[in-house]
């Protein structure tokens, strides 16, 4: 059972929910690359410790990249309900926000060139007296926007 659906109060209605976007992955497709470009070297002049060290240092970095990113998707929950929205992070340790619908204030979209094409970006909820740190990397923000706006 997810933390969202734990700690919806009676007669609470869950109306969203979002979760990062795969670009986060990105990072270890790119470290799979230098493995890839480690192996071509393998065909040339190269002696075997440049093209093997290559390799290894891809295939470690894209493992370790793609874990952390994993974690990072795995333990992030953002959900908009009827009273309040809830972010979740972190799968050991957990780092919750909440803030009451009736405090909201604005909710602030960045969204790079990138983010437009891809449809991520990244989210902040203002609220009266304190704002939700920012949520970055989320998957289709102005849908997330447009649910904690329309009240």
């Amino acid at each position: 059972m997810s933390y969202v659906t734990r700690v919806l109060q009676p007669g609470e209605q869950l109306l969203h929910q979002s979760k990062l976007h795969w670009f986060i992955y990105l990072p270890g497709f790119l470290f799979l690359l230098i493995a890839v470009a480690g192996l071509a070297l393998s065909n040339s002049n190269q002696p075997p410790v440049v093209w093997e060290g290559l390799v290894a240092i891809g295939v470690v970095c894209a493992l370790l990249a793609w874990l952390k990113a994993w974690m990072r998707r795995a333990g992030t929950e953002l959900a908009v309900t009827d009273r309040r929205v809830i972010y979740k992070q972190g799968l050991i340790r957990r780092h919750t926000v909440e803030m009451n619908m009736d405090k909201v204030e604005s909710v602030d979209v960045d969204q790079s060139v990138l983010g437009r094409i891809f449809n991520y970006g990244d989210v902040t909820i203002r609220g009266t007296g304190a704002s939700l740190e920012p949520l970055r990397m989320i998957e289709d923000p102005l849908t997330f926007r447009s649910h904690v706006t329309a009240r």
